[in-house]
């Protein structure tokens, strides 16, 4: 059964019951990709290191970790 057939399932059945039919599938994706976002951030505070721009400062030394015309 794929995701949509589940979810129709799912809201003919909460309104046959009378019950709130439950959230479409993907309704709150960027809510929780902001918020693993964020737990990230804390941590590396937590952890001592650095919560924004990590990612750029690997990538700048490691494409400046050979010198040019090599």
């Amino acid at each position: 059964m794929s995701l949509t057939q589940q979810h129709l399932l799912d809201t003919h059945r909460a309104r046959h019951l009378g019950t709130p039919v439950p959230p479409a599938p993907g309704t709150h994706d960027a809510r929780v990709v902001r918020e693993l976002r964020e737990y990230r951030r804390f941590r590396a505070v937590l952890a001592g290191r650095p919560a924004r721009g990590r990612i750029r400062h690997v990538l700048h030394r490691w494409l400046h970790r050979w010198p040019a015309g090599c």
